[in-house]
């Protein structure tokens, strides 16, 4: 164990000015090493369900960090139902013949695009603030912002006010989105990586399923609280998720980056080590890490992502993230209007929203227990190669002629693409972002993939809403082929380029990347524990 007490440690902080410090002394002291040794073969050896026993603080801080993200998920699912909404549709659409009215193409694109594109400034900020004050106060200075926002779009009284309002609330979109894979996946043991990272994407159900829920009891409404209502529950989340982050402890990770060990080790205490010595060995585990990355570089910056073997890394990641616009989930986003425009009513069309939303909910659950027993990559792949079946079997079954037998079946393919997605594709990608990428640069890589994301997302809601819109293309389910041949993309890729890293330690995929190793041989590679490459 180390004997760096706490004056030592704030005068270590003192001269160096709290920046990113080396650990010189973990490497060559050979108890500290062997501390190191057993903290890691402990996590190799904890089962799941141990783990969950053994770190029940630290699932609960993990799990709160990732709702944060079910504010962006409550306003992109809410924006895709307000365009179907006969009450917003009459209030700001154009008629369309027959007493019925559409929001033009350009406004539904403007209105998904516009919390993106604030999210995609988010993101860029994220990394270099979150380097300096933490996850902690990071997501915190967020929550007050988005808190802020929210008042411009329940205020707004034109699509335009509107639009703005929701580029201003994407900023800290960008701030969650980026901190809360990275933040969760370094607070759990490995063990729990998969599942605490995947419940991302349970979030973005939870907050489908409260918009179906709110929008499909205000439908019926003629008046502007139809839309109002919904845009005022935003308000419900930032405020109590604010006090319980306030009151979460800081990542050890970031804390170890930052030279603070003894902070570092008091929240590995606080998230579920029993006893001092198990805490101490989990302290030297993450400096030995930490040491044998800053030896490759000094303090983080962005351009180090595309340097040496980050930038493979760096690419994995964004890869991740954009290709989750290519394998179906825009129907998802858009499914209200995606089974309105298929020939459902606008009622059914709202409950089956709800259905589909519930659906996720339980996909997402089952997809902790696909992380138990497969591995990322095969994940990954097999659920790819069965969206890519289905996509195209919608659009074969939107191109016969159509009938009310027709028309459902293309509303059921889309639940079940969106099925798949939630409980595979979805959640799994979280998993390979977190893993991915160095500790060092993590705050970085996340938002850069991310960025990746919305990249891709931005021109692909335009082309969504271009395909499904009747003033667009109309292409109804035909948008299965499109969609179908981009998913056939993102799976060959993602076969030959795409590491497995489950039961991995953060040293040993430091060691696989820095090897070059192939991405197919990740698995069946030796790693010894003494190895500090």
């Amino acid at each position: 164990m180390s004997d760096f007490t706490p004056k030592d440690e704030k005068d270590e902080l003192n001269s160096r000015g709290n920046v990113e410090v080396h650990h010189d002394e973990v490497l060559a002291n050979p108890d500290l090493m062997n501390d190191a040794f057993d903290g890691e073969n402990l996590e190799h050896e904890m089962g799941v369900w141990t783990a969950v026993k053994a770190h029940p603080w630290a699932c609960l801080w993990a799990f709160t960090m990732c709702f944060t993200i079910v504010m962006e998920s409550f306003d992109m699912f809410l924006n895709g139902n307000f365009v179907a909404q006969s009450a917003f549709q009459r209030r700001y659409g154009v008629s369309v013949g027959n007493n019925e009215w559409a929001i033009p193409t350009k406004w539904q694109s403007a209105l998904f695009q516009s919390g993106q594109c604030g999210a995609f400034v988010g993101v860029f900020l994220s990394g270099p603030v979150t380097n300096r004050l933490g996850y902690r106060w990071t997501t915190i200075l967020a929550l007050i912002f988005m808190n802020a926002t929210i008042f411009i779009s329940f205020f707004a009284d034109s699509l335009t006010v509107l639009t703005v309002g929701q580029a201003l609330e994407g900023v800290p979109w960008g701030f969650f989105i980026a901190n809360a894979p990275a933040y969760a996946s370094e607070v759990v043991p490995l063990a729990l990586r998969g599942a605490c990272t995947a419940t991302l994407q349970m979030s973005w159900s939870i907050g489908s399923i409260i918009v179906a829920a709110a929008v499909l009891g205000y439908n019926k409404r003629n008046d502007e609280w139809a839309w109002r209502i919904p845009l005022a529950l935003q308000w419900i989340f930032p405020t109590p998720l604010l006090i319980l982050i306030f009151f979460s402890p800081e990542s050890p990770w970031w804390l170890i980056r930052r030279g603070r060990k003894m902070e570092a080790l008091r929240s590995i205490k606080r998230l579920g080590s029993k006893t001092e010595e198990q805490a101490h060995k989990s302290l030297a585990m993450m400096e030995r890490t930490v040491e044998i990355e800053a030896q490759l570089g000094g303090a983080p910056n962005l351009l180090d992502l595309l340097k040496g073997t980050d930038l493979r890394r760096t690419i994995i990641t964004c890869l991740m993230y954009a290709s989750q616009n290519f394998a179906g989930n825009l129907i998802a986003n858009q499914a209200t209007f995606f089974f309105e425009q298929a020939g459902i009513s606008p009622d059914k069309a709202f409950q089956l929203n709800l259905i589909n939303s519930c659906l996720q909910f339980i996909a997402n659950a089952l997809s902790w227990i696909l992380s138990s027993w497969f591995g990322r990559r095969t994940i990954y792949l097999w659920g790819t190669a069965t969206n890519i079946t289905l996509l195209f079997i919608l659009g074969i079954c939107a191109s016969i002629p159509q009938s009310v037998t027709t028309n459902y079946a293309q509303a059921v393919l889309g639940i079940i693409i969106s099925f798949v997605f939630a409980g595979t594709l979805g959640p799994i990608s979280y998993t390979i972002i977190s893993e991915t990428s160095s500790v060092r640069l993590r705050a970085l890589s996340t938002a850069v993939g991310r960025a990746a994301y919305y990249v891709a997302e931005i021109p692909m809601i335009y082309l969504a809403s271009k395909m499904l819109n009747t003033t667009g293309w109309n292409l109804r389910g035909k948008c299965g082929y499109v969609w179908g041949g981009t998913a056939c993309v993102c799976w060959l890729m993602a076969y030959f380029f795409l590491p497995e890293l489950k039961h991995r330690s953060y040293r040993e995929s430091d060691i696989l990347f820095n090897r070059k190793v192939a991405a197919r041989k990740f698995k069946s590679t030796i790693i010894d524990v003494r190895e500090n490459e």
